[in-house]
């Protein structure tokens, strides 16, 4: 029987490489459901015609009429926030791939993991603002969280059929950003310096989170939440090559790590077909073709969002919503050339040294404490 499919943030770029992966399964899956907010409807108009879903969900009532004369007339179309959710939530789909950016993710993970489906997850903001909301409904339900970021999908992978107890550490791999090597004043950085990934093709909010770190401080709490592990049991390492892409080190001194070109299409595939393997379309690897992998220690001076989020882990409570708030309008400060580049940091920072901790218990106090944080964040960047 096919796999039934919601896409939640198809016109993105991980949620263009899943139908990629999926336009070579079409025997396997069916595509129920899209959602898209942006500004590529020619491309969201293109992905309903050809994978035919029953039921779209755009951002307005005014894409939405737009919409309407470009599409086949059985397709619904629905709008607003609250569609995602109900996309997230219909009955004839099993599988929910959550590629939204930031926290908008939030509600529609939660409400995917309480209906029961199986989650690719691949918007880590999930998990860092309410993970302890959606990891207990998934535990509930009896369904699972498969990750499709690269590293989380190799730790996945890395300690299946091993026993949690006997793991040492979890390391994640960096591949420092734009600005490992960069020899110039980090306070002229231009956003176009900020967008150019040295080996990952992604969308512009994750990659500048690249190059401030913050995307690794990111992964450490969605990490933590997913494997049950804490904190500061999960290292990072640079490695520029972005070909192991993490690893797991046992007691016994054992260290295993999963190897790829980095290519999203790779844990999107595991992620769509697990407990089974699909051909994805990525190259596979030629190792006579690679001189050398490097590994190198992360610099938390350089890039000080890590020592941040260390520190925001260790206080817990509401601050990783805040921060991860914070985090989100100062990168698009950054990217509308509001602010530069090193405010980012100033901001989140600033709005973490502001907050008054405390412990939300639902998904709407999360989002309160989100918009909190937007807030602050917005008054700090009016004041530099």
């Amino acid at each position: 029987m096919k796999r039934r499919l919601a896409l939640l943030g198809s016109t993105g770029s991980i949620g263009r490489a899943v139908l990629d992966v999926v336009s070579r399964h079409m025997d396997r899956f069916e595509v129920v459901a899209l959602a898209a907010r942006g500004s590529q409807p020619d491309l969201l108009i293109e992905q309903i015609n050809r994978f035919s879903p029953s039921i779209v969900s755009v951002g307005d009532r005014e894409t939405a009429e737009k919409l309407r004369d470009f599409i086949p007339r059985g397709v619904e179309i629905v709008y607003g926030d609250e569609s995602l959710v109900s996309l997230a939530t219909l009955s004839e789909v099993d599988t929910v791939i959550v590629a939204v950016v930031g926290v908008a993710g939030l509600r529609p993970t939660y409400a995917a993991a309480s209906s029961g489906k199986v989650i690719a997850l691949a918007n880590k903001e999930s998990l860092v603002a309410g993970g302890a909301l959606i990891t207990a409904a998934a535990r509930r339900s009896g369904t699972r969280l498969i990750p499709v970021d690269s590293e989380h999908s190799a730790i996945f992978q890395c300690i299946e059929g091993h026993r949690i107890e006997d793991m040492r550490r979890m390391i994640l791999t960096a591949s420092g950003g734009p600005f490992w090597r960069w020899e110039g004043d980090l306070s002229r950085v231009k956003v176009s310096d900020a967008l150019r990934h040295p080996t990952w093709s992604m969308g512009k909010k994750i990659t500048v989170d690249s190059a401030t770190m913050m995307n690794k401080g990111l992964e450490v709490i969605e990490a933590s939440w997913l494997f049950g592990v804490d904190a500061d049991r999960i290292d990072i390492v640079i490695h520029p090559e972005s070909i192991i892409h993490s690893m797991v080190e046992y007691k016994d001194g054992a260290v295993i790590a999963l190897l790829s070109l980095p290519d999203m299409r790779g844990p999107i595939s595991f992620a769509l077909g697990y407990p089974e393997r699909l051909e994805s379309g990525i190259e596979f690897l030629d190792f006579g073709k690679i001189a050398s992998l490097s590994f190198y220690k992360l610099d938390e001076e350089r890039f000080p969002m890590i020592k941040l989020v260390r520190e925001v882990i260790r206080k817990g409570g509401s601050l990783p919503v805040v921060m991860n708030a914070a985090n989100e309008v100062a990168v698009y400060a950054f990217l509308e050339e509001r602010i530069g580049f090193l405010d980012i940091y100033k901001v989140v920072r600033e709005v973490v040294e502001r907050h008054t901790i405390s412990n939300p218990s639902s998904i709407e106090e999360i989002m309160e404490l989100d918009k909190e944080g937007r807030r602050l964040a917005n008054n700090v960047i009016d004041s530099l």
